[in-house]
């Protein structure tokens, strides 16, 4: 995987702008809400999956080495560890997975949002186990303290970072600042 100078300077402002915006939380339960999946979105429409990726990666290492990055500003290998270490490991294979589809429909728009939407699950299946374990709750409690009460805000965040996210993406390209 080679980067271009401007692949770095893209990823890194992304990943700048996951650790600014991704310890903004609200806590309504042991998960809370924050902007974390919205930038992750973000990242996806504006650097598609391999600059979105690395961009996570380096977010959850930056995270995992004890920077108050991760919901609540925390940091710390406990974080991950902890009961919602589940849902910060699964931004991983979403990304991936969301990563690819939304690079080959980019072409048909109107469907990268619910391919973000339905990707969601991908990091609530994991989290929902991992909160189970860790917490002893039954995982049918698990989904419904981790998951039911966020998937109308994952849909409206996953809507606001299409209509941002392909602006930008349009608005970069035009003016040769991205690759794409």
């Amino acid at each position: 995987m080679r980067f271009t100078t401007k692949d770095l300077v893209t990823t890194a402002v992304m990943t700048a702008i996951l650790c600014i915006l991704g310890p903004v939380s609200i806590p309504i339960g042991p998960v809370p809400v924050s902007l974390t999946t919205f930038v992750i979105f973000l990242g996806l429409y504006i650097l598609g999956c391999k600059r979105c990726t690395v961009s996570v990666l380096v977010y959850i290492l930056l995270g995992a080495s004890g920077l108050p990055v991760f919901s609540g500003f925390q940091g710390g290998v406990s974080k991950i560890t902890g009961p919602t270490g589940g849902y910060i490991l699964g931004f991983i294979p979403m990304v991936l997975a969301a990563g690819l589809i939304i690079d080959k429909i980019r072409s048909r728009p109107a469907l990268c949002p619910v391919v973000t939407i339905i990707s969601s699950w991908i990091v609530y299946i994991p989290g929902s186990l991992w909160l189970s374990y860790s917490t002893g709750i039954p995982f049918g409690a698990a989904m419904l303290a981790g998951v039911v009460p966020f998937i109308v805000f994952d849909i409206i965040k996953a809507l606001l970072a299409f209509a941002v996210g392909m602006s930008v993406y349009r608005r970069l390209m035009r003016a040769g600042d991205l690759i794409s």
